[in-house]
């Protein structure tokens, strides 16, 4: 159970899984995503999305501008260099809720030859080495 907190805890309210980026893998010096106190990437502390959600309270999918400007920039760079889409990760978390989610992501973002959870920002599992799969899922 406690695993599963912490792991929902890494899903960004833009829909992100803080979980997945290359500050949260590092050894030194790591992220704890932007839910945590401990967020250290400068991106990060100075996003708009993150601070406008943070005032608010909410993830966006639940903010009456949803999806604004800035979430639609954003989903589409990280369609195109990540292969992932935050607006599709919003609509999935709204229908189905954070833990399956969590669950879905799990199981995408695993390397299939070593079983290490992949990094977004890297075409090959930190791990091992092997290629990631970047077919869309959404």
């Amino acid at each position: 159970m406690l695993n599963e907190r912490k792991h929902i805890k890494l899903i960004a309210p833009c829909g992100i899984n803080c979980g997945l980026c290359i500050a949260y893998f590092r050894e030194k010096n790591s992220c704890g995503g932007c839910l945590s106190n401990n967020v250290k990437s400068i991106s990060c502390v100075n996003c708009f999305i993150k601070n406008c959600t943070k005032k608010k309270n909410i993830y966006c999918y639940s903010c009456s501008s949803y999806p604004c400007q800035r979430l639609k920039h954003l989903d589409k760079r990280y369609k195109t260099k990540y292969g992932l889409s935050v607006i599709e990760n919003l609509n999935y978390i709204k229908e189905n809720g954070l833990r399956k989610f969590v669950e879905k992501e799990k199981f995408y973002w695993e390397c299939k030859v070593c079983g290490s959870p992949l990094c977004m920002h890297r075409d090959e599992c930190i791990n091992c080495g092997e290629l990631r799969d970047k077919r869309k899922y959404f």
